[in-house]
């Protein structure tokens, strides 16, 4: 088959500002993308009709570069615990509450407390479960669903199907592969709760509407997404265990696959399924705040260059900017330590550098002895990942093969599960 004919599937990420849509062929190559920023259609980022709007836009824009009828395939990730009541036909009942609004009533946060298990992700203010009690107050409630659902709901007609890493923070078991009967005692209306089926799992054909709307094919299969942190790491090409993904923007983000799940609530660590494999991971408060409090971007650059990765400075720091750290170190009142400051600022850098890269090593140490796989490899992402001098030091640290990137693109690592379903509806 030449590649011109060569069939194609849809991956759509819907972030906090916008969406992003790319065209995937069977060997992973993009041939299309395209963007569109929410704030093009509504000035608050919680308008979901400003969701569909983006994601139209940027869809639109792939399949305005690319031979429609090619497309076998379409699935679609949200921001993880962004959730919404919805009647039968989808329509919002409420204004949606976003991955970081927190639930204020403190008698629903304190039945999650009290009946969730310890290892269970659906703990805390922000949790999708919590808001679940929150909007099944509303009136003539048919399903209290996440973004990423209601998305998909337009593709397919349905608005009582999730996925397995959407539903993760709502309290379904990634294990038993269920919602818990728990729930139930939390005064939850485990009624309201969607179906969940695995990330990459066909779902349905696109509704004949769908198909009209955007000129698709009557058989093109949707497929359940996933969160825009799964599909992240996805996107990178990541895809066996002991395979590790850091994340060096503002903090410092680890995550790896394992051959088991992880749960470590002390740490803020929890498993998502993925397959037959699990990914976990967890945050420092370590990173790229550190360096720009005490460098401009430019200075960084250019003392970067003063210094030789090969040699050790001595300096044992664990740099942070104010007291606190989450993981590798459970500890709210961790003191950062970044003294003696040497006069030479390319070795104060050098210094927080090495620091940084000894708490990514301690991070991935920490989730071996929690059970996951010896680290095997490194894929980098963030602004961290564009320094040589910082990578070459991480690279002794580390002692593994660093690899390429195969995207950055949360939306690629959808469509790598689009490609997913479409092989398991026989479509592809």
């Amino acid at each position: 088959m030449r590649r011109e004919d060569a069939p194609l599937v849809i991956g759509i990420d819907i972030g906090t500002s916008g969406a992003r849509a790319v065209a995937m062929a069977p060997d992973f190559s993009i041939v299309a993308s395209g963007a569109a920023k929410i704030a093009d259609f509504s000035a608050d980022r919680r308008d979901p009709v400003a969701w569909w709007k983006a994601v139209q836009a940027a869809l639109g824009i792939v399949l305005d570069a690319i031979d429609r009828n090619r497309v076998r395939a379409l699935a679609i990730d949200g921001t993880s615990g962004t959730m919404l009541p919805v009647s039968e036909t989808g329509e919002p009942l409420s204004m949606p509450m976003m991955y970081n609004d927190p639930v204020a009533d403190h008698i629903i946060l304190d039945r999650i407390a009290r009946h969730a298990p310890k290892e269970s992700a659906a703990h805390g203010a922000t949790s999708g479960l919590a808001k679940l009690l929150t909007f099944q107050r509303q009136p003539d409630v048919y399903r209290v669903i996440h973004q990423a659902d209601w998305l998909m709901g337009h593709f397919t007609g349905l608005y009582d199907v999730s996925d397995e890493n959407n539903a993760l923070k709502t309290g379904y078991d990634p294990i038993s592969r269920s919602w818990p009967d728990w729930i139930g005692e939390t005064e939850a209306d485990s009624r309201l709760l969607p179906d969940v089926l695995p990330a990459g799992s066909p779902v349905a054909s696109i509704s004949d509407d769908a198909a009209a709307a955007f000129g698709l094919p009557a058989d093109t299969v949707i497929v359940a997404g996933t969160t825009d942190g799964c599909a992240s790491f996805l996107a990178t090409g990541a895809d066996r265990p002991g395979d590790g993904v850091s994340a060096l923007g503002t903090t410092l983000t680890v995550k790896m696959l394992s051959d088991k799940p992880l749960f470590a609530p002390e740490y803020g660590l929890y498993s998502h399924r993925i397959g037959d494999t699990w990914l976990a991971g967890g945050a420092s408060n370590t990173g790229g705040v550190v360096l720009a409090a005490h460098f401009s971007d430019e200075r960084i650059i250019a003392l970067s260059k003063e210094i030789d990765p090969t040699r050790e400075t001595g300096l044992d720091y664990y740099p942070l900017v104010k007291p606190g750290e989450r993981f590798p170190i459970n500890d709210p009142a961790l003191a950062p330590r970044m003294d003696p400051r040497p006069d030479n600022d390319a070795m104060f850098l050098q210094g927080i550098f090495e620091g940084i890269a000894a708490i990514e090593k301690l991070a991935y140490e920490r989730l071996e002895a929690l059970g996951s796989p010896k680290l095997a490899s490194i894929r980098t992402v963030g602004g961290g990942a564009k320094n040589p001098t910082w990578t070459a030091i991480r690279g002794r640290k580390l002692f593994v093969p660093f690899l390429p990137l195969a995207s950055e693109e949360a939306a690629a690592g959808t469509a790598r599960l689009a490609l997913q379903g479409a092989m398991a509806a026989g479509v592809l």
